[in-house]
């Protein structure tokens, strides 16, 4: 469910010329192929050729934007298991080159979902030894996302806020001063 309401934001944004980020694909390679008489191919056999890094990337206000998203139906705690170790490094890395990474965290049963900025849950990950992060961590240290009918996962609005209040705000003080002359 989680994915399918950033596939309809992603959409919103797409259309509305406010972003592009879309959901990677991940790389299979198919080993047997059934070709049924008079319906289309079936793939019958295919495995996956790398593990993946995250699940979207895009670009938004000229900054590259990367993330993963996961669902958990735990009341209490986050599992560690479901975020990879080839996934925390390769959103360290594309931080270090100025992304913006973060993740997008849905306790279902809660029904509430967090942005966590990617280095903080980096930091977490590297400086404890749990094998789950608790719920009151992410109400501590994420920023809900409030839910809504065009944009069922409105993140760029959290970005917004985090990345370019500041020089939004400049901006418009520029475009007053400028009025003024």
């Amino acid at each position: 469910e989680l994915e399918k309401e950033i596939n309809q934001t992603n959409e919103y944004y797409l259309s509305e010329d406010i972003a592009v980020i879309h959901k990677k694909p991940t790389p299979v390679t198919i080993v047997k192929v059934d070709y049924p008489k008079r319906s289309a191919a079936k793939i019958t056999e295919a495995y996956f050729k790398l593990p993946s890094t995250t699940d979207y990337n895009g670009i938004y206000r000229g900054r590259y934007i990367d993330f993963e998203a996961k669902e958990c139906a735990s009341l209490t705690s986050f599992p560690l298991k479901s975020i990879h170790a080839h996934q925390i490094t390769h959103l360290e890395s594309v931080v270090r080159h100025g992304a913006i990474a973060f993740l997008i965290i849905r306790f279902t049963k809660l029904d509430e979902t967090y942005y966590i900025d990617a280095m903080t849950l980096v930091q977490y990950v590297r400086t404890h030894d749990r094998h789950s992060i608790p719920y009151t961590w992410f109400a501590e240290n994420g920023t809900r996302i409030d839910s809504g009918y065009v944009k069922p996962v409105d993140y760029l609005k959290i970005v917004d806020d985090l990345y370019f209040r500041t020089q939004d705000e400049y901006d418009r003080k520029d475009n007053e001063e400028k009025k003024n002359v």
